[in-house]
């Protein structure tokens, strides 16, 4: 394993994607459990994602109070279908929420008739909840959740809100298999919003495959800004970037 500091992230380089997997899950759950040392529950929030397979997969395998956790997910298409498997809820409810006992799993309706009254509900969850850990990814376009460069906003006054989705990103759904083609790939989607995502105190960012090495280049290179939304994961006090062999590619030492 590498591991090097860029600006306040910490990146930890992994020689396979499993061993990448398990040591985020490790990290995951040691935090959880120092956490519930001293409070009655944790509140997670989690990507959904192929990238964070190996994490689940590992996670599950964890020696974990379960039923002290509070699981919430980040982003939600708006009009697809609701038993689609391609949901973030469905995905998670197969990959995650249901195969373990959480105290409480908080779905975000990308079905709602009235999607601002959607966003303000689930921003109150999240108030009421206040986020202790955020398990995430990165996009192709760097973006974290659905904050694609065109919509991010570190300063966003809202937790929540609509935001249609750009090309680069429309397209990824398509690489990553979840769509046969980007005309099914909706053009919406209800998501945390930037400011939403990094107020967690303790962030893990899982980012396989040579998919993602073009923007984990940029995460660790370009300038930090809205333009490149993984950036500000250098400013977060307490981040830590997993990779794989081929993610990191385009790493220089």
């Amino acid at each position: 394993m590498i591991q090097f500091i860029k600006d306040k992230l910490t990146v930890k380089i992994f020689e396979t994607r499993g061993l990448m997997g398990e040591a985020v899950a490790a990290a995951v759950a040691e935090r959880i459990k120092k956490l519930l040392r001293g409070q009655p529950f944790v509140n997670i929030i989690f990507g959904a994602a192929p990238s964070q397979n190996d994490f689940f997969a590992a996670l599950l395998k964890k020696d974990i109070d379960w039923s002290r956790l509070n699981a919430f997910h980040m982003d939600e298409y708006v009009n697809l279908a609701e038993d689609a498997p391609q949901g973030f809820g469905n995905f998670l409810k197969k990959y995650l929420f249901d195969l373990a006992p959480f105290h409480s799993v908080n779905y975000i309706n990308g079905n709602a008739t009235d999607y601002e009254a959607e966003c303000l509900r689930y921003a109150d969850l999240l108030k009421d909840l206040e986020t202790d850990i955020v398990c995430l990814g990165i996009g192709e376009n760097t973006h974290l959740a659905f904050n694609d460069p065109h919509v991010a906003n570190i300063k966003d006054p809202f937790s929540v809100k609509r935001v249609d989705l750009d090309q680069q990103c429309r397209t990824q759904q398509v690489n990553d298999g979840c769509f046969e083609t980007i005309d099914q790939v909706p053009t919406h989607a209800l998501t945390l919003t930037l400011p939403a995502l990094l107020k967690a105190p303790y962030a893990f960012c899982t980012v396989p495959t040579e998919k993602k090495a073009n923007a984990v280049f940029q995460t660790l290179n370009e300038e930090i800004s809205d333009n490149f939304p993984s950036t500000l994961l250098r400013n977060h006090p307490d981040a830590v970037l997993f990779l794989d062999d081929q993610s990191s590619v385009q790493i220089s030492f």
